[in-house]
């Protein structure tokens, strides 16, 4: 299983599970932590945002140490800040060490969100490519799902009979301050991650770029025959002597449209909208008319049609292509932010036809801009600064994010929500423009023959 792709690929990933989980957990939390430790409106926004400025060191210290000390051994520091974080939220004993513990949580999502898509990129062949780093989305989208049904468990076994009796560490975790558990639970995904990476190779490309030719070789040499690895490694090195590195190379020369495309796709798909389902679900389904108890189990329910619709990018990424899978989703996302701004607009009392379009917007997310951003921004840039640019570009995905996250409440209360959704959908223009007229498709090719197309392109 080791010399299978799929299986390296699927370690790699685990990642992803990890970043949705820690992104999703919290939600079940806030409550408890505010009553506990007296929070004001403040405190709880820290709270809830604290693990997000660790998310902004570990993107940007990534891409400068992978490249120094490989995708590998950058990926299994990820795993530590996971399992460090888990262990110490659990046993805190004041609210500055929780915060503490959830920025190093955030440090681990940082460095996952950039290295495991990078990771998959570098071991997959062009052929599988896009379906193999599109596991990481899916990942995270189930990792979001578990994370929602792990907290309704935790809460029902802290009433339950069977922990009534319980004293000590046990009743005081899993029954008096139940987040406590919801945020240690963290620890089993996190130490099985940790475990895995210490299965997985080191990238090829990376070895070649340090110049461990035949190490870089007998790791190829698991997966394709002698002829293809020597190709593969003499293709890379080809590349390499065209390539100039540092910094200044991400945003110069012929790689700075590559750079630009990058950031600009980070953006759009979070100003999508989407975490503001993610996040405001609930408050937004009653808005529209849900009860509470309705509107969380709506929020499930979204949650289930994002990991399905990820299986639609996983079927046909490298059948039809990056460019119409992006092209299509973010015309359906577009369409059905509209019509869902005109069922608040003409105050429209039908939860199923609200339901329906938030949930066609799901889909569409979820076959496009979900897995289709991550593919291409772990295939578009040239071997020696891919870790310093995918650090740029993913940076780029958590502003929007921190963007949209800050800015929702607001909006909600001033634009109201038709005018949200409306926003949102105005922002899908440029979007569709850009990937149907300056996007490059990339299915099978390697990343080699993708990083000559930026060199032979002309302007």
């Amino acid at each position: 299983m080791k010399n299978n792709v799929t299986f390296l690929a699927v370690i790699a990933a685990l990642g992803g599970f990890l970043f949705g989980y820690d992104t999703a957990i919290i939600s079940g939390t806030i409550g408890f932590v505010k009553t506990q430790f007296e929070l004001n409106t403040v405190l709880e926004g820290w709270y809830v945002s604290s693990a997000l400025v660790g998310t902004i060191l570990g993107v940007s210290v990534a891409g400068i140490l992978s490249d120094k000390f490989g995708r590998k051994n950058i990926l299994i520091m990820s795993g530590i800040f996971f399992a460090l974080s888990a262990i110490g939220c659990a046993v805190s004993g004041s609210f500055i060490s929780l915060v503490i513990y959830r920025i190093l949580g955030g440090i681990g999502v940082g460095i996952a969100s950039m290295l495991s898509p990078l990771y998959i990129s570098e071991i997959a062949p062009a052929k599988k490519r896009g379906r193999l780093v599109a596991l990481y989305q899916l990942a995270i989208t189930f990792g979001i799902l578990v994370a929602y049904f792990a907290n309704a468990y935790l809460l029902s076994l802290s009433t339950s009979e069977s922990l009534a009796s319980t004293s000590g560490m046990t009743q005081k975790i899993f029954v008096a301050e139940v987040w406590r558990a919801m945020l240690g639970s963290e620890t089993i995904p996190a130490t099985l991650f940790l475990l895995l990476l210490f299965s997985i190779p080191k990238s090829p490309r990376w070895l070649t770029m340090k110049g461990k030719r035949e190490q870089a070789k007998s790791i190829l040499l698991r997966f394709v025959t002698k002829e293809e690895a020597d190709i593969e490694i003499q293709n890379v090195e080809d590349v390499l002597s065209k390539e100039s590195g540092g910094i200044k190379a991400v945003f110069s020369g012929p790689f700075k449209l590559a750079m630009i495309i990058g950031i600009s796709l980070a953006l759009l798909s979070q100003v999508s909208g989407i975490n503001a389902i993610i996040y405001y679900g609930p408050k937004i389904l009653e808005e529209g008319g849900l009860q509470l108890g309705e509107a969380l189990g709506g929020q499930v329910v979204i949650g289930i049609v994002n990991v399905l619709f990820t299986f639609v990018a996983l079927w046909k990424i490298d059948d039809l292509g990056r460019k119409p899978l992006l092209t299509y989703g973010i015309i359906g996302i577009m369409i059905s932010l509209v019509v869902v701004g005109l069922l608040f607009y003409f105050e429209v009392n039908n939860t199923y036809i609200l339901m329906t379009f938030i949930l066609t917007f799901i889909a569409c997310f979820a076959f496009s801009f979900g897995p289709v951003v991550w593919v291409l921004l772990s295939e578009i840039y040239p071997l020696k600064i891919r870790g310093a640019a995918m650090s740029v570009a993913t940076m780029a995905v958590w502003v929007g994010t921190t963007f949209v996250g800050q800015m929702t409440p607001w909006f909600l209360e001033n634009l109201k929500p038709h005018g949200t959704f409306w926003f949102f959908a105005a922002c899908m223009i440029p979007a569709v423009y850009l990937a149907v007229k300056v996007l490059p498709e990339t299915k099978g090719k390697t990343l080699e023959e993708i990083e000559n197309y930026w060199l032979t392109k002309k302007g």
